[in-house]
């Protein structure tokens, strides 16, 4: 391996953060949505942010698992751009839009399936009424997500995320001035609470995808690849390959999100309060996943590139310059928290019991920052090479074999409640990090 010199180390930060911050900032609009969304029902009861907690954690399990699927496009963007095929990346994102309404198709019969059994997964029985129609509203939200991912992939893959950016700030503000009037019922709206804030979410993902189906139409710069959507028809083996790439990616994601609904429902075990507080420290967790998240993709992206490149020396590179500057955010982020670990509660909730159990779990929150920030990059380096059954396996023994009977052990057996349940994390994390380190080490040193 060539000597990784301070100045090139320095280009691939740099090259990564243009390329990552479009990302971050579109994603932390989202974000900032979520949070906008737990405050103002909280705000509005306590037993509609319990509700919410069940909702959200089941319904983002599926999001991420989708999103991981539409990932299947910046491998393959990065190969063609690298060869400059302009215009079959407009086929390819024609293709993708069929798949992934595919898989939503398969996405949507799981959320059924889950909900006429959501009575038998041990959740308050007082939260019922709450559960149900948010849950549907939120299901269906999901097939304008999946669309839309479509899209998103797409400029971001050929580094257009500015517009993405956009594209995803204005659809945030649209949801966040919607939860207040559906929420509390303002400008002549009826007051729905927490279905208030699902309708919101339902509108704000529709514009959302309109807006990128209309930049895309009226973009002079997208010539070439508008002439390759209408001219390239819908292949099979262009879906078999989008398959091959993206189920592997989603499950890898969909596992990890799994890990988080499954010990939400572990903590519904526990109680309502327990659940609100879950809610509030993972809502708070949500923005440096985030943050790392962004970093990922622009690691990603580029690793595609010198992928298509066959430029191995340049794929480990940037995969280093994404661990440094995610590592720098988790400890820039740790210290937030630790300074301010018993008084963020309080933007969520004033329930004195709650605040009292999300203090208990910043600590834990602080402690698996290093471990998410690190397991992302080399999770993402290692899709944007198109080496994704490995990652999808480590996700598998992490979080399955690993974390949640650690959890669950901790929790309930050794009589530790949620703080046992929220170990499972820093446990799955670290252990994922180890694993995805070692294969990342063997394909990349080519």
């Amino acid at each position: 391996m060539k000597k990784y010199s301070l100045k090139e180390f320095n280009r691939q930060n740099r090259s990564i953060l243009r390329l990552g911050l479009p990302i971050i900032i579109g994603q932390l609009g989202g974000i900032v949505t979520g949070l906008a969304d737990t405050i103002m029902v909280g705000q509005h009861s306590t037993a509609e942010l319990g509700a919410a907690s069940f909702v959200n954690n089941v319904i983002n399990m599926f999001i991420i698992l989708g999103t991981g699927f539409s990932f299947n496009l910046t491998p393959i963007i990065g190969e063609n751009l690298a060869q400059k095929k302009n215009a079959e990346l407009g086929g390819w994102l024609k293709n993708s839009l069929v798949a992934n309404m595919t898989t939503t198709g398969v996405i949507l019969l799981v959320l059924s399936a889950i909900y006429f059994n959501i009575s038998r997964m041990g959740q308050p029985e007082e939260l019922m009424p709450l559960i149900r129609p948010y849950y549907v509203v939120s299901m269906v939200s999901l097939i304008f997500v999946m669309l839309a991912n479509s899209f998103r992939q797409f400029l971001e893959g050929i580094m257009d995320a500015s517009i993405s950016m956009w594209v995803l700030t204005i659809g945030n503000l649209l949801n966040i001035f919607g939860n207040y009037m559906l929420i509390y019922g303002k400008g002549g709206f009826q007051e729905m609470g927490l279905l208030g804030a699902g309708v919101s979410t339902l509108v704000s993902r529709a514009v959302i995808l309109l807006l990128f189906v209309t930049i895309f139409l009226l973009r002079k710069s997208y010539r070439e690849y508008k002439a390759g959507f209408r001219e390239m028809r819908i292949r099979r083996k262009y879906w078999k390959r989008l398959n091959a790439i993206g189920w592997p990616i989603a499950l890898q994601q969909g596992i990890e999100a799994a890990t988080f609904s499954l010990t939400t429902i572990m903590i519904g075990w526990i109680g309502g309060l327990e659940l609100a507080a879950h809610q509030i420290v993972i809502s708070i967790s949500t923005v440096s996943f985030t943050i790392y998240l962004g970093l990922g993709a622009a690691t990603a992206i580029k690793a595609s590139l010198y992928q298509g490149r066959h430029d191995l020396s340049k794929v480990r590179k940037s995969t280093i310059s994404g661990i440094f500057l995610s590592v720098l955010v988790s400890i820039v982020i740790s210290v937030i928290l630790y300074f301010n670990a018993t008084s963020i509660g309080r933007f969520f909730s004033e329930d004195k019991a709650v605040l009292e159990i999300v203090a208990m779990l910043i600590p834990i929150l602080m402690l698996y920052q290093f471990g998410d920030s690190i397991q992302i990059i080399l999770a993402n380096a290692l899709r944007g090479i198109s080496d994704v059954k490995s990652t999808m396996w480590i996700a598998f023994l992490s979080y399955f074999v690993v974390a949640l009977p650690a959890g669950y052990y901790i929790a309930f057996v050794m009589g530790k409640g949620i703080t046992g349940v929220w170990l499972a994390y820093p446990i799955g994390f670290t252990c994922g990090v180890l694993l995805l380190g070692l294969r990342a080490v063997k394909v990349m040193s080519g």
